[in-house]
């Protein structure tokens, strides 16, 4: 259920805070990478993660930005 309001949209999700400001994150990360700054790696400090939380949160979001731009860049079909 949670699943299903994430993918339908995060931005009215009922989420926690956390969640919010890691979806938040992730969201700028993948749409406007040239606009980060260290008020978004701050902003997820405020929530409570850590440097480690940071990190992984950054190259998970990153490595599926850049498989679906290989996969794109190839004509690659996605799964229905």
């Amino acid at each position: 259920m949670l699943l299903e309001a994430v993918e339908s949209d995060w931005k009215i999700a009922n989420v926690d805070s956390r969640r919010r400001a890691m979806l938040t994150y992730a969201a700028k990360l993948t749409q406007t990478p040239s606009g980060m700054s260290r008020t978004d790696v701050d902003a997820l400090r405020a929530v409570g993660f850590e440097d480690a939380d940071i990190l992984a949160i950054t190259e998970v979001t990153s490595y599926y930005a850049y498989a679906n731009r290989i996969a794109d860049g190839l004509g690659v079909a996605i799964e229905s």
